[in-house]
This record gives C-alpha cells, sequence and structure tokens, in this order.
C-alpha cells in the first residue's frame, strides 16, 4: 500500500511517500480501507521529532481516519465487515489502509460526508475527555479556551453550543476573532490586542470563568489561574509555549482550584473504548441529526501531505485540514 512517513525530523518536505505493507488487525481490530485522515498537532510535533509514537504504533502519521471495514481480527462481529466508519487511532491513519481498534470506530451516519467524518475523532475524544470530563463542564458554565480557531478550539465552540456553554476563545488576530463568532463562540478575544485575563474578568463581570482548556503551557498558566472562578478547573493537554513556569500556590489553596491535565495518545485502548462509547451516547445522536459537524478548513490528496503540514505550520488555518486516498 501507499502510506506518507517522515523520512528525518524536520519541515514539511520530511514528509514522503512510501511502500508498507497492508497491516493485518489483531484481536479486536478492524482493518480500514482509508478514505480520509485528519490532520492535527501532534502529527506536525511527530514530524518535528518532538512527539514519538507510543509503542507498538506505527511511524506512519495519522491519529484519525474515515473509511470502510475489509477485514477483521478474531472476536470483532462480523456484521462490522462493510460498515463506514470514522476512528480514532495511535498511529497510521496517513495510508491506503490502516488498523483500528474497534472499541474506537464510531459509525459514519449520512449527515456525514467521509472528509467530515475523518475530521471528527481526534478533536471530539479530546474535547469530551478533557473539557466534559476533566473540568466537569456543566450547562451555564463559562469556559476559556485557548487556540479558538483550531481543530480543538473549533471543536470546543461546537460542543459548547450543543451543550449549553459559554465560550470565551482567544485568537491571534480580528479576522480570527470575528470566524471563532461566526462559529458560535459567545466572546473572542486577540490576544495580541488584549489582556485576556482583564477581558475574561469584564466578560464575567469580575466573577471569572469555571473552566479553562489549555494548549499553551509555559507563561499562560499562572495568567489562565487568575482567569479562573472560585472551585475553577484548569486542564492543560498541549505545551506549546514550554513545559515549566512558576506558580504562586497561594491563589490555588484560597480558591480552591484544581490542576490537571492529560494525553490521549497513550491512553490504553480500554480508556479511549470507554470515551467511544460516551461519546455514541451522548454526542453522536447531535452528528447522526445534522446539528454537529467539523469546520474544514482545506482538503489535500494524501500524496500532497507536506502541502497540509505547511498549511497547519502557517497558522493561517481555521478548523480542520483532512487528507483525501
Amino acid at each position: 500500500m501507499l502510506a506518507i512517513d517522515i523520512s528525518t525530523p524536520g519541515g514539511p518536505e520530511v514528509l514522503v511517500p512510501v511502500e508498507r505493507p497492508v497491516p493485518s488487525p489483531g484481536p479486536g481490530e478492524v482493518l480500514v480501507r482509508v478514505a480520509a485522515a485528519g490532520v492535527n498537532r501532534p502529527d506536525v510535533m511527530q514530524r518535528k521529532g518532538h512527539y514519538p509514537p507510543p509503542p507498538g504504533a506505527p511511524t506512519i502519521p495519522g491519529l484519525e481516519l474515515s473509511g470502510t471495514v475489509v477485514a477483521m481480527g478474531p472476536d470483532v462481529d462480523a456484521e462490522m465487515l462493510g460498515q463506514s466508519v470514522c476512528a480514532l487511532v495511535s498511529g497510521g491513519g496517513y495510508a491506503h489502509y490502516a488498523v483500528a481498534p474497534v472499541g474506537q470506530c464510531l459509525a459514519v451516519p449520512p449527515a456525514l460526508d467521509m472528509v467530515e467524518a475523518a475530521a471528527l475523532p481526534e478533536t471530539l475524544f479530546t474535547v469530551w475527555s478533557n473539557l466534559f470530563e476533566r473540568a466537569y463542564a456543566v450547562e451555564g458554565d463559562t469556559v476559556l479556551v485557548h487556540g479558538g480557531t483550531s481543530g480543538i478550539g473549533t471543536m470546543a465552540i461546537l460542543l459548547g453550543k450543543l451543550f449549553d456553554l459559554t465560550v470565551i476563545v482567544t485568537v491571534g488576530s480580528d479576522a480570527k476573532a470575528a470566524r471563532a463568532l461566526e462559529i458560535g463562540a459567545a466572546h473572542a478575544i486577540n490576544y495580541h490586542s488584549s489582556d485576556f485575563v482583564e477581558e475574561v474578568k469584564r466578560i464575567t463581570g469580575g466573577k471569572g470563568c469555571q473552566a479553562v482548556l489549555d494548549m499553551i503551557g509555559g507563561d499562560y498558566l499562572p495568567r489562565n489561574l487568575a482567569c479562573l472562578a472560585e472551585e475553577g478547573r484548569h486542564v492543560s493537554i498541549a505545551v506549546q509555549r514550554g513545559a515549566k513556569t512558576e506558580l504562586n500556590l497561594v491563589p490555588v489553596m484560597q480558591r480552591r482550584l484544581t490542576l490537571t491535565g492529560s494525553t490521549l495518545r497513550p491512553r490504553s485502548a480500554e480508556f479511549k473504548a470507554l470515551v467511544a462509547d460516551e461519546i455514541t451516547h451522548t454526542v453522536w445522536p447531535h452528528v447522526r441529526e445534522g446539528r454537529l459537524r467539523p469546520v474544514i478548513d482545506s482538503v489535500f490528496p494524501l500524496a500532497e501531505a507536506a502541502k497540509a503540514h505547511a498549511r497547519m505550520d502557517s497558522g493561517e488555518h481555521v478548523g480542520k485540514i483532512v487528507l483525501t486516498v
């Protein structure tokens, strides 16, 4: 089969077409003929040599895909054969075929095309497990999400609309702020022209927000905590500005704040299957009825994966970048 792999750590140009054997599904796995694969920030980090795949995962990038089940491993229901699915995987999506744990597959409803389906799993699993599970966001909460026009940010906006959250996002330009508002954010802050801490205080009448979903890290952490209301929850999912910072613990104790975080890719298949089951019951009805569909920025053929990564590196994208096979 044709796949896209990383020849050596570096820029987008290191993504090269290669021939690889078609993988074989093991127990509890299915083989998917890939129709489309989402491009995500962890793929970029892996390409740069900063995020190696977990043990047992393929070196081929790609954490989400859509396609048709063409073979099954032991103990998989025969009814899966021929099903259209999208799936969260630990790698291997940038290829003609990929293996996916059956518990991480979601049926693609008629309301979605395969490009949209491929753009859902990684951000949906991430936002659901972190904003709604780890940060306990519930109806009526106000939440702050950084990277508001990224794949994660746009998914947080869309889920926030469905589950009655007030979503405040930060973005890097007035144009992106306007786009975030169009997608459904309640407020969008251009961090180049405004202090997001002061803006959050203004928006919330000085009370602060109930949760922060942060992919920035570094010196954003103490500023994020200043945005939280009493009993507020802070969830870290990436560290684009660094993994270390200096923090005053007194406000954490005085206002009873919770600091937590997670990384999804290394988690067990059992955990991801539990998240998939929750999503099936709580979110997927909205997908089936056409109320939730991802924001698509651009689509590239698999052979142009380097161009797709260059688009992500530019920081100009709004929503998801997808490869078609």
